[in-house]
């Protein structure tokens, strides 16, 4: 009888299995408040003296916007709601963070959210 090799599970591998039981939308909320936190340090929100990086802010929160935006219906209210105001509050934030505004309607993410005032 030959013997079966044995399977060795690699980090990468034990990873995948441990995110496969994760429900998704945990996974989407995760996700969601790496995008936020990220926004809001691009935004000069963090601790430390960081310049704000505006450029690298929009694309945070347009990205937000689309991950919210689209995964909003299945996440329900109770899970879609504190995105949203937190979406809406970097919004603000760059808004303020430029020393030009964009128009309204044309700030990061407001086409996929609508306006934000």
């Amino acid at each position: 009888m030959t013997e079966q090799p044995e399977i060795q599970t690699t980090d990468a591998s034990a990873a995948l299995l441990d995110l496969a039981e994760v429900p998704a939308v945990e996974v989407v909320l995760t996700v969601a408040m790496h995008l936020m936190s990220a926004a809001a340090i691009a935004c000069g929100l963090g601790d430390d003296d960081r310049p704000a990086d505006l450029a690298e802010a929009r694309i945070l929160i347009t990205a937000l916007a689309g991950l919210v935006t689209a995964a909003a219906p299945m996440l329900g209210s109770m899970h879609a709601a504190p995105i949203r105001d937190g979406l809406k509050a970097l919004q603000l934030a760059f808004r303020e963070a430029s020393v030009v505004a964009d128009p309204v309607g044309m700030g990061p993410g407001e086409n996929l959210t609508g306006p934000v005032y």
